[in-house]
Formats: C-alpha cells, structure tokens, sequence
C-alpha cells in the first residue's frame, strides 16, 4: 500500500507521511487560534463562519507551500492563479484580520515544515490575546456617551442641567443647542464622560426630574461595533 501511493507522488518536494502531519498540525494549531478566537470575543457581530475560515485557512496555505517546494517556477505559477480571484469579504474589526493572519501564517510555517515555529508562534500568539483580553488592554476607564433633551429656553432650567450634569458626569460640553418644536423648544446635545456605568440610569431619571424637560436619549458611544 505504501508503495503504491510512493508511485503517485512527488518525493523530490514533499513525501506524503511529512505532508499529511504538517497538514493536520496546520488544522490543530487554527483550531487552538479560533478558540481563542471565541473566548476572547467581546463585541456583537458574531460571525461563526470567520471562526470556521481561520480553521479552514491554514490547511491551504499549508497545501500550497507544499506543492510549491523549492520551485520558483511553481511559486510564480501559483502567485498569478491566486491573483485572478477577488476577495470581496471586508472585514471592519482590524483584531479579526490579525486572527486570520495569524491562522494563515500557521498554515505557511506547517507547509515550509518548520513546525517548531509553528508551534512556538502559535502558543505566543494565544498567550497574548488572552493576556490582553483579561487585562482589558487598550480600554478606556470612563464612558463616553451623548445626551439628547428639549426643553424651553430659560435661565433656571439651564442652571438645573447643569447642576444635574456636574453630579453625575466626569466632564460635559455643550456640542449641539437648535430650535424645536416651531421655536417653543431648544434641543440640546451634550458630550459626556461618565465615570460609572451605574451613573447612566441616575443621569437620565435626574434629567426627567427636571421641569419642563423632555425626550431625554443617551446614546452610548461604544468603539467596538458595527451591526
């Protein structure tokens, strides 16, 4: 049997036995890389299919650094095949372009057989995005958000906002002040930073208290996500 497949293949690039291993570590090492993927994930456009990419991924790539060998022939041949096809998905997180590199680059070191790098990289790369996904690494400690309110122009009910805005905002600025309502109204939009999450609920019931002012709306301005 083994003999038999010997005649259908290419020894002088790869024999099999060391294919077949370097491809299934290809698949195991993106399949540790998508987990860590899904632990990791924090925001709210989850897509399973990504996941199954990464895994998928590596296993051509690793395919075609095998079939390429040494041959700079090959390698040209496969560079301008691979250059006919578009790839249209469009990917807005930057960390899910760096996950699928990151399984693509698994692929490529399992398909040179440098195995030990492939490894070795792979356990770095998990021991990073956990490490910076448990110490919430690049996150900002206040919330930015903006608050919306109508009400009518007048000395008293400005001082009250801004009475209502000091006790339950880090810091706020005026960004937006127009009429509503035919002129019976002002709409005001204001920027705020606030300290504690718990802050928001009391923040919108202070501001409802308030004589006169109406259609209070706080839209948070979390950076993460894109529906």
């Amino acid at each position: 049997m083994v003999d038999w497949i010997d005649t259908f293949t290419r020894v002088d690039v790869v024999d099999w036995r060391a294919a077949l291993v370097s491809l299934l570590l290809a698949f195991g090492l993106t399949q540790a890389i998508a987990r860590i993927y899904v632990w990791t994930f924090s925001g709210l456009s989850y897509s399973k299919t990504l996941v199954q990419a990464m895994a998928m991924g590596s296993i051509i790539t690793c395919m075609l650094m095998l079939a390429i060998g040494n041959s700079i022939a090959a390698g040209i041949g496969i560079a301008g095949g691979l250059s006919i096809i578009r790839f249209r998905t469009t990917m807005r997180d930057p960390r899910d372009m760096i996950f699928v590199f990151a399984s693509l680059a698994a692929g490529i070191a399992t398909g040179l057989q440098a195995h030990v790098a492939a490894i070795a990289g792979t356990g770095v790369f998990a021991l990073a995005a956990l490490t910076l996904h448990f110490t919430a690494y690049g996150s900002r400690r206040h919330f930015d958000g903006l608050v919306r309110f109508a009400m009518p122009s007048s000395e008293v009910g400005d001082h009250a906002v801004g009475a209502v805005l000091k006790t339950h905002c880090e810091s706020f600025v005026l960004v937006t002040l127009r009429k509503a309502a035919q002129g019976e109204l002002m709409e005001h939009a204001y920027q705020i930073s606030i300290p504690d999450p718990a802050a928001r609920t009391r923040l919108v019931s202070a501001l409802n208290d308030i004589d006169g002012l109406q259609d209070v709306t706080l839209l948070m301005q979390e950076p993460t996500l894109d529906l």
